[in-house]
């Protein structure tokens, strides 16, 4: 990196911090520590402290064991940490403020991708991992546009421009970028199909679970297996055709790192589960704990990647709260929250199989089908009822369902409740294991974690002295 990149980066009048100024490190006391050649960072996005409890829960109960986040903690293996999440707007974050903060290095508005308030553009990491010679990727379970995977790649002012990210994303030639998002990319992106384009510059593009499995290490990859995301995973997991044709996270996470782990310089990896945090926004508890364990598959997969291969460093978190689930205490607890071990579906999916003019007979046996409990008539009123009272522009809901009273109805059935709908600014889980997790604080900001990772690869870093 050159010193006009750097001090590039460096620009900090727009984040809203104390400072006195800023300083290249070429080089640390190394003694006793070993480098991170590889860095694997884990974002289940949107996870509040009560989602990470519930899928642990579940797993127990379902499964009989621990979850594989959780069970770092239970078996003393990983180094854990509290981490603050505010933007420079506001002290509740949106995703791409967060993942900027993680990519540059310094806290930008809600909205924002890499531009400060002053607007100034710090290099993404993926960029400078890029330029030091490691493969660089990004999977994710929502459009690869979106904020999370783009907060470690570009710079742009409005996180809703997903067409142009998917352009920007070209110019960067990263290695692997795979998840949902196709009308972005293809024939639907209103600025015309750029996977010609993509083809054009040399990448190898899938569209399938069965195309990515086959991809090998010839060319940087571009995966696209959903028109925008990917299927909340209890809904894969009840479709033989979803099964067949759409990977899993895990299976995503696996394959990029099979095609970037002989790299000789080593590689640099940010992995989401996106529908995480869209499962919270409606307020969805099989959404929520499918797509969380889905994410924690990923987990166990990288953990023992890593351990095998001892120069990875991983680290696992979300970039903020969200609707901050929880497990409450009422009359026959345990068998109401052991009946979603009965949920087929989504409550997105079970909702948009609803017409309004449907019986409540029809509507109790389709519930009762889908996610295994015979909801009351009166429940049913209600549910019907509030399908006319929905605003329309509601966040991840352009079908204008009734999430909110349809979450309050099935708190009743499984004890699962939830403080709203939108994001909190809950401090976070933030757990690291590998080489340079010794270095992590009890409490951390979020965009301190940007001069983490470079020093963890021992790269120059960005240093943010606070007065």
């Amino acid at each position: 990196m050159n010193r006009r990149s750097l001090l590039k980066g460096g620009l900090l009048t727009g984040m809203g911090l104390p400072f006195l100024g800023i300083k290249d490190v070429a080089a640390f006391p190394m003694a006793g520590r070993k480098k991170a050649k590889n860095i694997i960072m884990m974002v289940s996005d949107g996870m509040s402290t009560g989602t990470l409890n519930i899928a642990d829960i579940y797993s127990n109960r379902m499964f009989g064991r621990s979850s594989k986040w959780l069970g770092l903690y239970r078996d003393n293996k990983a180094v854990r940490s509290l981490m603050d999440t505010a933007s420079a707007s506001s002290l509740v974050t949106d995703s791409a403020a967060a993942s900027s903060s993680w990519g540059g290095g310094i806290r930008v508005r809600n909205g924002s991708l890499n531009v400060g308030m002053n607007g100034d553009k710090p290099q993404p990491i993926l960029q400078k991992f890029k330029e030091k010679g490691k493969k660089v990727g990004c999977v994710t379970s929502v459009p690869i546009t979106h904020a999370t995977p783009a907060g470690f790649c570009i710079n742009i002012d409005n996180r809703g421009g997903q067409d142009i990210i998917a352009e920007l994303y070209l110019g960067l030639k990263f290695d692997v970028m795979m998840g949902g998002g196709h009308k972005y990319f293809g024939a639907k992106r209103p600025g015309g199909n750029l996977i010609p384009k993509y083809l054009t510059q040399g990448y190898a593009v899938a569209e399938s679970r069965a195309e990515m499995l086959a991809l090998d290490k010839s060319k940087p990859v571009l995966g696209l297996f959903a028109d925008d995301g990917m299927p909340y995973e209890v809904d894969r997991l009840s479709t033989p055709a979803l099964i067949k044709s759409t990977p899993t996270l895990a299976e995503m996470t696996m394959k990029a790192i099979e095609l970037m782990k002989d790299n000789k310089d080593g590689f640099a990896l940010q992995v989401e589960g996106g529908k995480v945090d869209w499962a919270a926004h409606s307020n969805d508890i099989s959404g929520l704990v499918f797509d969380q364990l889905a994410f924690d598959e990923a987990v166990g997969k990288v953990i023992d990647f890593a351990e095998k291969d001892g120069e990875t460093l991983v680290i696992i978190t979300t970039d903020h709260g969200n609707s901050n689930p929880g497990l409450f205490n009422a009359n026959d607890g345990n068998k109401k929250f052991d009946s979603l071990q009965n949920f087929k579906h989504s409550n997105t999916w079970l909702l948009g199989q609803i017409n309004q003019s449907f019986s409540e007979q029809k509507i109790i046996a389709l519930i009762k089908e889908n996610q295994g409990f015979e909801m009351k008539s009166e429940d049913v009123k209600s549910l019907l009822g509030h399908f006319k009272d929905i605003v329309p522009g509601q966040l991840y809901n352009e079908s204008n369902l009734p999430f909110y009273e349809y979450g309050k109805i099935l708190s009743k059935y499984t004890d699962v409740q939830w403080a709203g709908m939108n994001h909190s600014g809950d401090y976070v889980e933030l757990t690291m294991f590998g080489p340079g997790s010794e270095n992590l604080k009890p409490f951390v900001k979020n965009y301190e974690l940007h001069n983490f990772m470079l020093k963890a690869a021992e790269m120059p870093e960005v240093f943010l002295v606070k007065a």
